[in-house]
């Protein structure tokens, strides 16, 4: 199978979250009905405000069965060095395995290299053992110890 890949639109959300609900941990945040609540929507046009992307991969037939976004990172360590973000990273879980993550992986890579990013970092999921394999077969390091701190 050869992938195509596209910027997402509004009407692509209904397809960016069954992806985002298609895995052990998005299927217990992530509220994939019809009509979709209201936050998707107000979140995708929070992206799009800041420049950020979120990337779909099609399948021949142009379907959408993977995505991720893309957010670029200005920053003022290491003489201004701007970075990308890699997040919510998912492909369809009856393709997973086929090497369509590293095709998405690498062209989000290529993104950020023509925006002039200098570093391209991601978070994963303790329990996400399969995507840490995949991650670093394509070269990213577990440099840093990651935290979070949840508000709600």
């Amino acid at each position: 199978m050869s992938l195509q890949f596209r910027l997402a639109t509004a009407a692509d959300l209904p397809e960016i979250v069954r992806l985002l609900a298609d895995d052990h941990l998005g299927g217990g945040r992530e509220r994939h009905t019809d009509p979709l609540p209201p936050e998707y929507g107000i979140a995708f046009a929070g992206l799009q405000r800041i420049g950020a992307e979120v990337i779909l991969a099609l399948n021949d037939a142009g379907a959408i069965i993977g995505c991720l976004q893309l957010l670029i990172l200005p920053g003022l360590g290491s003489l201004g060095k701007q970075r990308a973000q890699i997040e919510a990273v998912r492909i369809e879980s009856s393709l997973r395995g086929k090497g369509l993550g590293s095709d998405l992986i690498r062209h989000a890579v290529a993104r950020a290299k023509e925006k002039g990013c200098k570093m391209v970092q991601l978070t994963s999921d303790n329990s996400r053992q399969g995507a840490h394999r995949l991650y670093e077969r394509l070269g990213f390091k577990a440099s840093h110890v990651g935290m979070k701190l949840y508000l709600e």
